[in-house]
């Protein structure tokens, strides 16, 4: 039991550290907060500093997802693990959602959830990882391609039959992705959600104008690569 509330408390506190905020204001002298969206989650790294920033934060966050899930579900002794492990990515995730910090302003939570799904689930993730890249790259939004991805991985774990708590684990973890979101389906409404621009997209129109919302660079300097 003790072991248990160690990963999960420690779980919280890790998944809680803004490493967007650390990144970027300790090595860029960068607030993201004060830019773009004003959220601390990756893209808007990578849309308000540039891409080096953000493939930092992105690795950052996907290893405080993937490191205390990876230890809780084979240090926990018994048959508890795959419970204790999920508990401890449930927590990893509220952690960077809901930082205490930061008066519960947090991240959308896909890279720390996609470091815990590659400790609990790595096949799954590869599927996820798929869904993500194949509606960026038709509709190049990236909250829609993670949203898809989340819901993608979310059916996945019902399909091949999952144990109880990774299954549980997936549902809600989609739910808390989606409803991280709503402010970007509220943009998807309006016609205004932002666009990632690849240069295959500048070189077609020659300009950024017609996409309907905000293009974004992603080869380059400021642009949006994950959620």
């Amino acid at each position: 039991m003790l072991t248990a509330i160690i990963f999960i408390i420690g779980g919280y506190i890790l998944g809680s550290v803004p490493f967007a905020i650390v990144i970027g204001k300790g090595v860029y002298h960068v607030d993201v907060r004060e830019s773009g969206s004003g959220n601390i989650g990756t893209t808007n790294v990578f849309r308000v500093i540039g891409k080096q920033a953000g493939m930092l934060v992105y690795i950052c966050d996907t290893c405080k997802g993937f490191l205390p899930v990876f230890l809780a579900a084979r240090l926990t002794g018994g048959g508890s693990a795959a419970l204790v492990a999920v508990l401890t990515a449930g927590a990893v995730i509220a952690g960077h959602t809901w930082p205490v910090w930061l008066r519960g302003k947090g991240g959308k939570g896909v890279a720390a959830g996609g470091g815990s799904i590659i400790a609990l689930m790595p096949v799954l993730f590869v599927v996820a990882f798929a869904i993500f890249w194949v509606v960026l790259l038709a509709g190049r939004m990236v909250s829609v391609a993670s949203v898809a991805a989340a819901v993608g991985f979310g059916a996945a774990a019902l399909i091949t039959g999952q144990p109880m708590p990774y299954i549980i684990f997936a549902l809600l973890g989609t739910a808390v992705i989606i409803y991280a979101h709503r402010a970007n389906f509220k943009r998807l409404r309006r016609g205004n959600e932002n666009r990632v621009t690849f240069p295959w997209n500048r070189k077609a129109t020659g300009t950024d104008g017609g996409s309907g919302g905000k293009d974004r660079t992603a080869g380059g300097g400021k642009g949006e690569l994950a959620g």
